[in-house]
Formats: C-alpha cells, sequence, structure tokens
C-alpha cells in the first residue's frame, strides 16, 4: 500500500512544526504510524529537535530546500520506511521556498507514484506578515523581492489555512479572510489553530480528500526568488549551559530569544522567524519564538523545570547580514553567560544567506 504524503507549506514562523506535531498525533490515535522529514539550510535544526522530544520518528534534510535535494528527500522516505514502516509521512519544507509543486509533489508523483499517495498541499497563512503583505502596507516588514515568495508560496496551495487565529478577534478574523479571498478566490479557505486545535478537524477532513492534487504549477521569476531568500541572514547556533546556580529552563529559553529580538528591534531589522529549544540531557525541554519584529516572544512549550546544566539551539531567520546575527547571538551569550554565571561551550554555528534554488526537477506541466 502506498504511503500517504502529507507536505505542510507556509511562510517562516507560519506554525508548520506545531502543525505537522498535531497532525503526527492525530495520526497515531488512528492507529496510523507516522513519519516526518524536516527542511533547512543548514544542519541544527529546532523544530527536529522538538519533534524528536514528542517522541516522534524524524528524519531531517539540511543544507537545501527539498527542491534541491530531491533525492535525499526520498532516501529520508525510504529511511523511515525501513525505520518503522509508516502509512503517513509528514514533511516540512524550509519556510522561504516556493515552487515546491513543479519540484518536489510532481517529481513524487511521477516517479514514486507506486510507493507514495500525495496529499493536498496546503500552506499556511502567517497573519503578521500576510496582512501588510496582501494589503501593500507600507512598513510591511519585508521587501518586494521576500514578499514575492510569500505569495507565490499561496498561489500554489491546495488549501490555504489560516494559522494561529487564536491570536486574533473576530474581526481581524474575518478581515483577514476576506483578503485572502480577494487575492486567492479559487483556492479552499481554512480558519486554524495548529495551537490550540480550533479549525483542526476541518484540515485532517481535507488532508485526506483523494484526488489528483498539487496541480498550481507556477509562472516564476527564478532571479526575483533567488534575491528574495538571498535577503535574510540565517544562523543556527547550538551550545552547552552550565550554570553556578539553577536556572528555570523556560526563563532560560525564552530570554535567549527576547534578547535577539531585543537587538533586531535596535538594529531595525524584520525577523521572519526566531525560535530556541533548551533541554536538560535526559529530561525536559521548553521551547520559545518570536515571529515577528513588533510582536513579543512567547514560549510555546513549558518544560516549568529547573536545571544546572542544559543545551540550547537557536535558529534565526532575519533580514540582517549574516555576520551580524553571529554577533548579536556571541555577545548575548557572554551578556547571560556572566548573569547566570554559567559555562558556556559552543557546539555548532553556521550563517549564512541561501544560494539561489537549483532544483533536481521541474515538471512545467502535471504529467497525466
Amino acid at each position: 500500500m502506498a504511503i500517504r504524503f502529507v507536505m505542510v507549506g507556509g511562510f517562516l514562523g507560519a506554525g508548520k512544526t506545531t502543525t505537522l506535531g498535531r497532525l503526527a498525533r492525530y495520526y497515531q490515535t488512528q492507529g496510523k504510524r507516522v513519519g516526518i522529514v524536516t527542511n533547512d539550510q543548514a544542519e541544527g535544526l529546532v523544530d527536529t529537535e522538538t519533534l524528536r522530544r514528542q517522541g516522534l520518528t524524524v528524519e531531517e534534510v539540511a543544507g537545501a530546500c527539498f527542491c534541491c535535494r530531491f533525492p535525499e528527500l526520498t532516501d529520508r522516505i525510504q529511511s523511515l520506511t525501513e525505520q518503522n514502516r509508516p502509512e503517513v509521512i509528514l514533511a516540512e519544507p524550509v519556510g522561504s521556498c516556493t515552487d515546491l509543486v513543479a519540484t518536489v509533489i510532481q517529481p513524487l508523483r511521477d516517479l514514486y507514484r507506486q510507493q507514495v499517495e500525495v496529499a493536498p498541499y496546503v500552506v499556511l497563512f502567517k497573519p503578521s506578515h500576510g496582512q501588510r503583505i496582501l494589503s501593500g502596507s507600507r512598513g510591511g516588514g519585508f521587501s518586494p523581492k521576500a514578499a514575492y515568495i510569500f505569495r507565490k508560496q499561496l498561489e500554489e496551495a491546495d488549501v490555504i489555512a489560516l494559522n494561529r487565529i487564536d491570536e486574533l478577534t473576530s474581526a481581524q478574523r474575518q478581515e483577514l479572510m476576506h483578503l485572502v479571498r480577494q487575492h486567492y478566490p479559487h483556492t479552499p479557505l481554512l480558519g486554524l489553530s495548529a495551537r490550540t486545535g480550533e479549525g483542526f478537524e476541518a484540515l485532517v477532513e481535507l488532508l485526506e480528500q483523494q484526488g489528483r492534487f498539487g496541480q498550481n504549477i507556477l509562472e516564476i521569476d527564478y532571479d526575483l526568488y533567488a534575491e528574495g531568500e538571498a535577503e535574510l541572514g540565517w544562523l543556527n547556533a547550538s551550545s552547552r549551559w552550565e550554570f553556578a546556580q539553577p536556572q528555570s529552563l523556560d526563563e532560560v529559553v525564552l530570554e535567549v530569544v527576547a534578547g535577539m529580538v531585543q537587538a533586531c528591534r535596535q538594529a531595525g531589522v524584520e525577523i521572519a522567524h526566531l525560535k530556541a529549544i533548551a533541554w536538560e540531557e535526559g529530561g525536559t525541554y521548553a521551547v520559545a519564538n518570536a515571529i515577528a519584529t513588533a510582536e513579543q516572544p512567547q514560549l510555546s512549550l513549558t518544560s516549568g523545570a529547573t536545571v544546572h546544566q542544559a543545551e540550547l539551539v537557536l535558529n534565526a531567520r532575519v533580514a540582517a547580514e549574516p555576520a551580524w546575527l553571529t554577533q548579536q547571538w556571541h555577545q548575548l551569550a557572554q551578556q547571560h553567560a556572566r548573569r547566570w554565571q554559567a559555562q558556556v561551550s559552543e557546539l555548532q554555528q553556521r550563517s549564512l544567506r541561501p544560494g539561489r534554488p537549483v532544483p533536481t526537477y521541474r515538471y512545467a506541466q502535471a504529467p497525466t
């Protein structure tokens, strides 16, 4: 029997990881085995750590988007198949990537049609940046080149899911729904809170539909797409902290994210997504994130734990120079090390700008 392949796209900070975690738990309650494939421009991904610490089976494709690492994606699917023979594989592409119907979904449907059954392609709509981008507001946070990627992601969706509705008033929900329908009138639209579960049944119902999905092949300017991606600086940093006095794990991870947010505000640069996870080896974990410069950082997963040591992974995607991000992280780590009387060991670090996308395959039209 073919494996059901469910890919959930959307811009950085749209809530893809939370959605995949909830989907995985839903399918498990239905008695189905689940595997997950995450994706990033570099190794050291908060999302992978978060999902694994929820007890899920996760593989990772690092170094570029699924489209440019298509053989690695299929290798990870094979690895998951060998590990636990999943009936459902959930996939989370890089949040700055688009054109995934032509470069991922169609190749899977064509080349692996006996092994893989593709579900409708859902793209999550991020309210904080989406409202500004679709309304054409000045000060939308990103240049038109980066906003181009956001729009193209929605254009190729089988379903658009307005996520984070628990953070919106009723009037704000209606306003955003109307705005999305104006721009994408023929695409099914639903409201969702991946965090609380509101609207989740409708998402599952759509994902379980059968049919020829992934037909929205884009007309896309790869020069503009590449320039939009390259505007974002990327930082993945992991470190080990040893505290002289026990510290709240929740406060540690939240204050690290808050410190990076403050640096971005002072510099006037826009955050696409800032996320960190901290954990005690063999123990509990906490996750904090920020999805825009103007918004307050939040604890998305709490531990309630007090620890003497912790490992911490930080992922930053910001419209700033990678070297600047690295500098801010080093300064912040030093400040907190003094404040918490901690010894900090750097385990791994990578900062970069995404390179030009070069897909392994690109289908100009859907095969018959």
